[in-house]
């Protein structure tokens, strides 16, 4: 090959590198194996054989490959592969050296090199200089036509831009590069911007946005040979600023994973940090200490203060949580260190002050808050929120810290109010946590018990004070839900590996698909009133956790009083025992396990409810949510009604009442459903569908007023909105009714375990029970535990005969459980 061509093909290779890295390492390959006399071929085919490598991950080989590079270029080609090898070391997690590479570029390269040494400089978190060095290399690149440089140069403005909170200039800057790209034909590079763009979105607070970005990015990225592992560590920050933090875990570790076979060591702390924060959000205190303090070593090795400052305030979160020491060196020199991360630094300061205020200095704690409520006045709404909670701290009258902790709550409420995905909703009233709990911290020591009632009320079920949610019309989403039903329902005559893994698949692009529709509803509400409520001559008990114990708050004839029933761990292990003996009981009955129910069920009685024959409204906490309260002695032929909230049962019992119009359905399966159906139908005059598919079902949901579903049920505790009904063609999911234009006033579910909820973030519910009462069901009745199909259709019948007659579902249940006179795990939920 003669010097020509082989400097030709080197171009080429230098081009692919960019374009298509996997393309180019071969192609680069070959160049040096056949242009032994050109060194200037040499070296660049080196530079691009190192920079492809750089591009798939591969950053150990990249190394070498352009240290060769600077050996064998000369001038200009040699400060150009010392631009590359700063970008690999960098990511090795050796950003000291990678500087002193790109340094020695600058005097030949000017811009373009100050524009990477901004890179390393960002990564060492010195982001003024950094944002002083891109600012040069901007004006350079444009004033040049170098539409390469000011593509490269505008992703990363548009990072820094939004690590300094300027969101619009960040999404400006990756727009133009996206169009640059583009222009110079960089798929690629494409797919990172789109990236870089979901980053900045989730950044701002806009989730739907975010993902959808992110699932752009991916599916672009893996066409073109890249590096997934930036984005699945987007994914796991953005997951948990959610309160996902299961699925954050799962993402992180994959791509630590992913960093660690790629090379890329400087990554890996920043994920042990994600895991800290994870840790914490599940009250893991040793676990978020112990990731936060590997990270923290791993920063010091690399000289990234900025992180290392970030790894020491999670370290002190820990302790503080844990009720441990707090060692701080330099509190001023912390705080320093974080500049340029508002949400790090408001957290810092509020950290900070609530470790002064353990060691009794006022003053400093003070001057920590009254900085860290400065951020409610802008940014991003969980920005603001940590402003008004520091705000509330900082305030000495009760009334007046009770007035900014609702401040706060209305800024998270309106934020989340856009999301259209239920999980999203609930997991992410994590952030209402603090504040919820601090007002009714300040409610039980200096308020009144209508305060109490009040804090109680904003710290559950929160998602049910929105104003009715209903996602959009997706065509996307409408098209995978069929889909998942033939896989289940083939995967139920021939259970292969193949198919198990189409039905992940399937469930994973519906729940993705799912997070990125943004909900259309009037916004938030404020809790009823105690004075709203028209009780008549009902009960209400409103269950309170606070501080292990629980609390019990009783209103009645315009009275209001606060008791503490217990801890929760003594209540919870009473619990536990219940629907154990309902079990044995169904299946095999034994004496000693009907004494061990009656017995437990009598404590629970009386530790629980009030002595009083009236009807009662309970709005349960935690493990309370499943408790099948008609094995309660004093709740034998009473009417009970549970609900997520006393707000809920307000809204549920004011709703006009509907015509009532019947419709039932059974499912496959059951040897009674199909009895049971037909005897229900035929109370009601009506048909009775003897192969009832998902549609069939969803048509009668959206068009009578009471509906009876006698199927197979299943909670899926790890992916709530996957809870399902089995009916002739597949499960009817969360899904499914979610998309439903309307629902049945009364809703009743004959199938194991629909009535439970999975709980989250905080009494906030996910499951299909909770999903028919957000849409607008008002009342639901289902079993909370298992229960046997033969002694079903009996309950069933005498629960349907009292609703013919003119009962409200409460009273028919209560009627009906006494008639049979015999435990039964179902409850009546709603109003």
């Amino acid at each position: 090959m003669v010097p020509g061509p082989a400097l030709h093909a080197a171009r080429e290779a230098m081009r692919l590198a960019d374009a298509d890295p996997v393309k180019a390492i071969p192609a680069a390959a070959e160049v040096v194996a056949r242009a032994q006399s050109d060194a200037a071929a040499r070296a660049l085919a080196e530079q691009a054989w190192g920079h492809a490598l750089a591009q798939t991950g591969q950053v150990d080989l990249a190394v070498t490959h352009l240290r060769r590079a600077v050996r064998l270029g000369a001038g200009k080609a040699a400060a150009e592969s010392r631009m590359k090898l700063a970008f690999a070391l960098v990511h090795q997690g050796r950003a000291v050296s990678a500087l002193r590479e790109v340094d020695l570029a600058v005097p030949l390269l000017g811009a373009r090199a100050r524009g990477q040494r901004a890179v390393i400089l960002y990564h060492l978190g010195r982001l003024d200089e950094a944002f002083a060095d891109y600012q040069a290399a901007g004006r350079a690149f444009r004033r040049s036509g170098d539409k390469l440089g000011l593509q490269r140069h505008l992703v990363n403005t548009g990072i820094l831009q939004a690590e300094r909170q300027n969101f619009a200039a960040a999404v400006k800057d990756l727009l133009e590069a996206d169009g640059l790209a583009r222009e110079l034909d960089r798929p690629l590079v494409v797919g990172i911007i789109a990236e870089n763009l979901g980053w900045v979105e989730s950044r701002r607070g806009d989730v739907p946005a975010a993902l959808a970005h992110f699932d752009r990015a991916e599916e672009i990225i893996a066409r073109h040979g890249g590096q997934l592992a930036p984005v699945l560590q987007d994914r796991a920050e953005l997951l948990l600023s959610v309160g996902l933090a299961g699925e954050a875990r799962e993402h992180a570790a994959q791509a630590v994973a992913a960093f660690r076979a790629d090379g890329r060591q400087l990554k890996v702390p920043e994920m042990r940090l994600l895991l800290a924060d994870a840790a914490l959000l599940a009250s893991d205190w040793d676990a978020a200490a112990g990731h936060a303090r590997a990270a923290l070593a791993q920063f010091t090795r690399q000289g990234r203060s900025h992180h290392a400052a970030l790894a020491r305030s999670t370290v002190m979160r820990a302790a503080l949580n844990a009720g441990k020491p707090c060692r701080i060196g330099d509190p001023a020199a912390m705080i320093t260190a974080l500049e340029g991360r508002p949400a790090a630094v408001v957290q810092a300061h509020i950290d900070l002050a609530l470790v002064f205020e353990r060691r009794r200095q006022p003053a400093p704690a003070v001057s920590h808050l009254t900085t860290a409520s400065a951020a409610r006045t802008g940014g991003p709404a969980t920005l603001r929120a940590r402003g008004w909670y520091a705000e509330a701290l900082l305030r000495t009258n009760p009334r007046s810290a009770m007035a900014a902790a609702r401040r706060g709550l209305r800024v998270l409420d309106e934020n989340h109010a856009s999301l259209g995905a239920s999980d999203l909703r609930a997991h992410s009233a994590l952030h209402r946590a603090d504040l919820a709990s601090l007002g009714l911290r300040i409610a039980l020591g200096s308020g009144t018990p209508a305060d109490v009632f009040e804090w109680a009320e904003r710290g559950r079920a929160s998602r049910f004070l929105q104003r009715s949610v209903r996602p959009p019309d997706d065509p996307e989403l409408a098209s995978l839900l069929p889909l998942l039903r033939a896989t289940a329902l083939e995967l139920e005559s021939s259970p292969t590996p193949r198919l198990r893994h189409r039905q992940v698949e399937l469930e994973r692009q519906i729940k993705n698909r799912s997070r990125q529709l943004r909900a259309f509803t009037g916004g938030p509400a404020d809790p009823v009133r105690p004075s709203t409520l028209d009780l008549g001559d009902r009960v209400l008990v409103q269950f309170i956790e606070f501080g292990g114990s629980l609390l019990a708050l009783q209103l009645a004839d315009g009275r209001m009083d606060v008791r503490t029933v217990g801890t929760v761990s003594e209540v919870g292990g009473l619990l536990a025992r219940v629907p154990f003996a309902l079990r044995h009981l169904a299946h095999r009955p034994r004496p000693e396990i009907a004494e061990l129910l009656r017995s437990t069920a009598a404590k629970l009685d009386s530790l629980l409810l009030p002595a009083c024959d009236r009807p009662l409204v309970v709005v349960p906490t935690g493990v309370l949510h499943d408790v099948p309260w008609s094995t309660l002695p004093s709740c034998q032929g009473k009417p009970v009604v549970v609900s997520p909230s006393a707000t809920l049962w307000h809204t549920a019992s004011s709703r006009p009442a509907r015509p009532r119009t019947f419709a039932v359905a059974s499912g496959p399966g059951l040897p009674g459903a199909s009895e049971e159906a037909s005897a229900v139908a035929e109370i009601h005059q009506i048909a009775s569908p003897t192969s009832a598919t998902v549609d069939d079902v969803l048509k009668a949901l959206n068009t009578a007023g009471t509906v009876h579903l006698a199927a197979h049920g299943r909670l899926n505790p790890d992916n709530p909105l996957f809870s399902a009904l089995s009916l002739h063609d597949g499960p009817l999911v969360v899904y499914d009714v979610q998309r439903l234009d309307q629902v049945p006033e009364t809703v009743i579910m004959a199938a194991c375990d629909v009535g439970r909820s999975v709980v989250v973030s905080g009494n906030e519910l996910l499951g299909l029970a909770a999903t028919f009462l957000e849409r607008g069901t008002s009342q639901l009745i289902a079993p909370v535990v298992p229960v046997p199909d033969a002694e079903t259709k009996e309950l069933m019948v005498a629960v349907h005969r009292r609703l013919r007659d003119g009962r409200t579902p409460s009273e028919a249940l209560a009627e009906a459980q006494q008639e049979l006179d015999r435990p039964s795990g179902f409850v009546c939920i709603g109003a």
